[in-house]
This record gives structure tokens, sequence and C-alpha cells, in this order.
């Protein structure tokens, strides 16, 4: 059942009644509670759309939609493509009002309550979190989530909310609404995760051995890609000065150094 046979299920007796029904279904549809509700104001004003009637199809049916004077009879395939098409106008919208006094002051009561979830990484403890786009342009990115606290991205938990377009948020929100409210700035995580083995620390020196191994066997099989003769020995590959350096004979008989090599 399309949103438009929803809608024709709950006319009331009142226009005043019907007037943002649209935008209420929207907002209380599973998997929406990200957005906030954009004024009305916002929507009927022209200078706010601009440019989006190339982005959207059916750009004037959708706009109707939206704005509840939606009144053509047509089939339910035009319905359900002018349902997606007003979905989609909705989020581009969406992304420019949340940036405005309006839609960041709505935007900043949903973060106090944790809408948008909460970090998943223990040391920040539950930070609440903000909706962010890697990039403004629509059906590039999905939607992601930022901590203020480690300043680090996630993914939704939902399915329904990993589905969301991040274009809809936009890619400076997130940044925006600490510039306007400085005082949400939380105190950045120092706390970090400490290898233990028994209660002893990992000792640094075996990690690094180990990154160095890995290094140099990645520059190996590298060097024997581009069939460069790298000097290593047969026997165990490990030829090389005391600093990490791996060499080997350059053409005019001294030994070149390997760019890339792991220096300690």
């Amino acid at each position: 059942m399309t949103a438009l046979t929803n809608m024709e299920d709950y006319v009331s007796e009142s226009d005043s009644d019907y007037t943002s029904y649209w935008r209420d279904w929207f907002i209380s549809s599973r998997g929406n509670e990200y957005f906030c509700e954009i004024d009305e104001d916002y929507l009927t004003d022209r200078f706010n759309l601009t440019g989006l009637n190339t982005e959207v199809q059916y750009y004037q049916y959708a706009l109707d939609l939206v704005t509840d004077v939606f009144d053509l009879d047509c089939e339910d395939d035009m319905r359900e493509t002018i349902e997606k098409s007003a979905r989609h106008l909705y989020g581009l919208v969406h992304a420019r009002y949340i940036v405005t006094t309006r839609g960041l002051s709505k935007m900043l009561e949903k973060y106090k309550k944790a809408d948008f979830g909460k970090c998943p990484r223990v040391a920040c403890h539950s930070h609440p979190l903000l909706p962010m786009g890697l990039s403004d342009v629509p059906s590039v990115k999905p939607v992601k989530l930022y901590c203020a606290k480690c300043e680090d991205a996630y993914n939704p938990k939902s399915s329904r909310h990993a589905a969301i377009d991040g274009a809809y948020f936009g890619s400076s929100f997130h940044n925006i609404i600490f510039q306007v409210y400085p005082a949400l700035v939380p105190a950045k995580s120092v706390e970090r995760y400490v290898p233990r083995v028994y209660g002893f620390k990992v000792h640094a020196a075996a990690s690094l051995v180990r990154w160095q191994s890995g290094r140099r066997e990645e520059m190996r099989r590298r060097l024997r890609r581009l069939e460069v003769d790298t000097g290593f020995r047969d026997g165990d590959g490990e030829e090389g000065d005391e600093d990490g350096d791996v060499e080997f004979e350059g053409v005019d008989g001294r030994p070149a150094v390997v760019e890339g090599a792991p220096v300690r």
C-alpha cells in the first residue's frame, strides 16, 4: 500500500488537521528517526528550493505532496514514483534546513536525547552521536554517525538507517552545530586500550618488530613483481643494516636503500 493510499484513509473533517500530515507521516515512519520536521514556511519559500527542480523527478508533484496540496488523480505506479520523489526532495531540503538557526535548534534537541544513537567505543562512555554525510552529492555515500568525543565516524546499527543517503545531512552539519553551540564540544577522549598479557603490558619493541617484518615482506613481494634483484639472502630473507633499512646492490655497485623500507 502506498503512502498516498494511507493519506486517503487519514482525511479528517477539517483542513487544519490535515495541513502537515505528509511530514508527520514521514517523520514518524520507521527508519526516518534521524530527520527533523521542516517548517512549512521554509518549504513554501521558493528561494530555499533553488536548483532542486533539476535534481528531483516530477518536482512539482513531489513538492505538492510534501506541502499537502497534491490532488492529482493518477495510477498507483505513478503515485509510487511521485512518493519516492517526495522523499528525495524532502531529504535534499532537509540538508539545507538543518544548518539554519531553526533547523540547528531542532537537531540539537534530538542530539541531547541521543536520538541518533550513542558511540559504540567503550572509552567514549556512550557519548551521543550526530548524523553526517561523507559527500554532499546524492546517492554517493550513505549516512554515517559522528562522535565528537573520539572524532570518529561509525555505521548506524539499524539497516534502515544505514540505507539513508548521507547527502540528506551533508558533510558540514556536524561541524556547524558545534560552531554555533561551542558549549557542546566535549573533552576529547584520551583513554586508549593498552594490550596486556596476564596483566603485563605487551612490550612495544615486540610490536615494532612484527610491524617491520610485515612491511619487509610486503616490500619483497613488491620488488619481486617488478623483477628487481633485492639482494636478500635465500635463507631467511632478513639481510639489511642494523637500523632496519633494507639494501640491495645498485647499478654502480654501491648499496642502494629501498624507498619505503621501515626505519626504527
